[in-house]
């Protein structure tokens, strides 16, 4: 079994969660590799040094069938890890070292038990879709993944126009901020600050919601996951952006993008005792009188 550890830069570690992390790696004999800032992290927040040969840069690379990444930090955190992953069948655990956590669910008390459902092959796995985009990015064809979402928006003070095709089936002209086209996965993240339902992660579908709409009776729209959403865009500045999960880019007038599931996904580890619905009313403290 190996261990794929990987946390970002901005994330300071506690000594006690890498103590913990890597005494557990060494009772269960785990193999193991890190990423390049968490390494660097370690060596400023404990007297850990990490070997050269265990560390890896911007990709895992190719890695033995039986090994799980562990993520240490927030949602933003895992999205990153998921990245660095390329698309490669290795199961993800997210240790909650920030705030929110509907991804990284494991708190970060629980790092021990983390290990150990790894070691005894316990872990609880929902398979979780992906978007693929393609388009015509900063001047060259381009192919992206998001796991969460995929945004484009303005840049700068004036609205934009996007005509939003759905199967080939003209939905609307959204004129205003932009558009969020997410997963069930990303329900509850960047289309739930704008307005979009929240959605179940085991639901087949996609949503379509409008950034700041300009009509008032432009509402979010669910619509099955075999469907191809096609976006053009027009703006005034010359430019936009689009974001997949924590990726930015800049993208031109009148540009397409051809939106779709992915043929990717990933095996997202989540708690045994707590379901989807549990981590909702706790962490938004649904149910809570705060008078």
């Amino acid at each position: 079994m190996k261990i794929i550890l990987f946390s970002r830069k901005g994330i300071a570690p506690r000594t006690e969660d890498i103590d913990q992390i890597f005494a557990a790696i060494e009772h269960y004999g785990f193999e193991y590799a890190i990423n390049r800032e968490f390494a660097e992290n370690i060596a400023e927040f404990s007297s850990r040094a990490i070997p050269a040969e265990n560390i890896y840069d911007n990709e895992v690379g190719s890695q033995p069938e039986e090994s799980v990444m562990v993520c240490y930090g927030g949602d933003g955190t895992l999205l990153e890890g998921v990245h660095r992953l390329n698309g490669a069948d290795i199961p993800v655990v997210g240790i909650n070292g920030g705030h929110l956590g509907f991804l990284a669910l494991a708190p970060r008390e629980n790092i021990k038990e983390v290990f150990d459902g790894i070691a005894a092959g316990e872990l609880n796995l929902e398979q979780r879709n992906m978007l693929c985009v393609e388009g015509e990015i900063e001047g060259k064809k381009e192919l992206f993944y998001a796991l969460n979402e995929v945004s484009i928006q303005r840049l700068g003070a004036t609205m934009i126009s996007i005509e939003a095709s759905i199967d080939g089936n003209k939905v609307s002209t959204y004129n205003g901020d932009g558009v969020i086209i997410s997963t069930p996965t990303g329900s509850t993240a960047y289309s739930l600050s704008a307005g979009g339902p929240i959605v179940a992660p085991s639901c087949r579908s996609f949503l379509l919601t409008p950034l700041a709409p300009h009509n008032l009776t432009m509402r979010p729209i669910v619509m099955p996951d075999s469907s191809i959403v096609s976006l053009r865009i027009n703006t005034r500045n010359n430019e936009a952006l689009i974001s997949a999960d924590n990726r930015t880019f800049k993208i031109a007038n009148d540009t397409l993008l051809t939106i779709k599931k992915a043929g990717r996904y990933i095996r997202l580890a989540v708690p045994h005792n707590i379901s989807f619905f549990d981590s909702l009313r706790n962490k938004m403290m649904w149910g809570v009188d705060i008078r």
